[in-house]
Formats: C-alpha cells, structure tokens, sequence
C-alpha cells in the first residue's frame, strides 16, 4: 500500500511540475542589466551597496570626491556678484544732465515771453537753444556708454552663469545613482579607489522583469506570433521543474546558428530564430537558469 501512494505522489509531482520531457524549444532566463559608469573623475568617497542588495531608481548610493569643483563653482559665484555689483546705475549717472535739461527748457519759455515782450534779445534765446541741444547730445552719447557697459557686463554675467550650471551639473554627477530599480548583480569598484570618467562601478538587473530567450526553427516560427501564450518550464535540476505563464514579446526578424547549448525539437535544424517570452518572476528564477518551453 505504501508502494502505491509513494508511486501516486511522484506521478503527481512530475505532472504538476514538468512537461514530460518534451518540449518545443530550450532557452536560459535573461533580464535587462544595467552597467552604471562613473560620470566623474575622483576619488570614492563612499559607495554603500552590496551584490545581492536592492536598490530604487533616483537614490545616491555612493558618492565621489568633489571639493575641488565645488570650490570652483564658488569661486565663480563670487566673480559674478562682483561683476553685476559693478553695473553703472544709469539712472543716477543721468540724472544731472537730465535736470540741466529741465531747466534750461524752463529758462527757455521764460526768455521767449521776455523776447515777446521786447525784454531780451534773439541771441540769448539762441544761445540757450543750442545750450540745450548740446545737453541732449551729452545725455544720448552717456547713454549709450552706459547702456553698451550694462550689455557687456550682463553678457559676461551670462558666461559665468553658465560655467557655474556646468560646474554644478559636473558637481551633480559625483553621486552615484542607479537609473532603475533592480539588485546589484556585480559590484566593480569599493569606497577609496579611484574613479575615472566611464569606469564601471556596479551592474543592475530588474529581477521582477525577467525573460526567456529561446531558440525556435523556421517551422515553429509559422505558428509564433507576439503576445501568444506559451508555457515556460523552468529546470532548477534533478526533478526540480517548475512551469509558469509566459508571453512572447519580441521574435527575431534574423536566423542565426543554433547555440551548441540549445536542442530544438528538430535538432538538426542549423538555423534559428532567437524569441523572448516575458515571465512573471515569483522570486525563483535567477538569470542564466535553463528553461524550457511548450507552445
């Protein structure tokens, strides 16, 4: 009687958990890695992350040394509150010749109702005509130095301006920062080396987003088509299998020779078309892992 129900429960566990051995092609689990550089050149101040560590997009997880371009961008913010400090104040600069302006202009009325009434001369009336022209002149020609020195300083300003947002820019990527969220696969670098510019420090994979890359002759390939669900098997070995839901969503548009680790159901097949099937990762499948698939 044990005989029976220990025999029942292995053709349970097999049924449940594989596909009898015959598959329609083989593949390996694969996902999106990441390989993050060093945007900067410098010296790691820390870099807190382990291989096997999760990690969130947008969140600094080391940083590189960056005294010296911060000591730049302030160098450069002092440059530029001196140089708008040194602006001409036009208005100040022109208010002399304005009011010299203003009351030559009211002489001026009160010398024509004098010359209307026969109490002053053409020539005074004149010469503070030309008095005022001259005045005028003068408050154009200090204008327009003013107005061309105010153009060159907010000019220059601009410049430094824009230094100090290269600086800050160049400042900024001395954090390091992983661009998706994933586990650190390989950790390149540790807190005290020396980075260089490009120098990988770690790589990344989303674990969650996982797929199978597997290899299907040209016969298969006439019944494959995006978004077709197939079953996936994974092989942890011995009888360990595992079958879960997969989904084509990308076929290759290229034959290529079969990889000496890939069996398809027509071994003698030369060429293959790669396919991937996305998985829903449950927490088991690791990438390089063997899987299996029936369509």
């Amino acid at each position: 009687m044990k005989r029976i129900i220990y025999i029942a429960i292995i053709i349970l566990t097999v049924s449940s958990c594989g596909n009898n051995g015959k598959y329609d092609a083989q593949g390996t689990f694969e996902a999106t890695e990441v390989v993050v550089s060093s945007e900067a050149a410098g010296r790691i101040l820390s870099f807190d992350v382990e291989e096997g560590m999760p990690v969130k997009a947008g969140i600094v997880v080391g940083k590189i040394d960056s005294l010296q371009l911060y000591l730049q961008h302030k160098q450069l913010s002092a440059q530029l509150s001196a140089l708008l400090d040194s602006r001409p104040d036009t208005k100040a600069q022109v208010a002399s010749l304005s009011e010299q302006i203003e009351k030559q202009k009211s002489e001026l009325r009160r010398v024509k109702n004098m010359l209307n009434d026969g109490a002053a001369t053409q020539k005074q009336y004149d010469d503070i005509e030309a008095h005022i022209r001259i005045l005028k002149s003068q408050l154009s020609a200090t204008l327009s130095t003013l107005n061309k020195s105010t153009a060159t300083i907010n000019n220059n300003a601009e410049a430094l301006e824009a230094q100090m947002e290269a600086l800050a820019d160049r400042i900024s990527k001395c954090s390091i920062i992983s661009p998706i969220d994933g586990i650190v696969l390989v950790k390149y670098a540790e807190a005290g080396e020396l980075a260089t510019m490009g120098k990988p420090l770690m790589k990344i994979a989303n674990l969650d987003k996982i797929y199978l890359r597997a290899y299907f002759t040209s016969n298969q390939l006439a019944n494959l088509k995006l978004g077709d669900e197939v079953t996936v098997t994974a092989d942890f070995g011995g009888t360990e299998l595992y079958d879960y839901v997969g989904h084509i969503t990308w076929i290759s548009s290229e034959s290529e020779f079969t990889p000496k680790t890939i069996q398809t159901e027509d071994s003698r097949a030369n060429l293959v078309y790669a396919v991937k099937i996305a998985v829903e990762n449950d927490g088991r499948l690791k990438i390089g892992l063997s899987g299996n698939v029936t369509l």
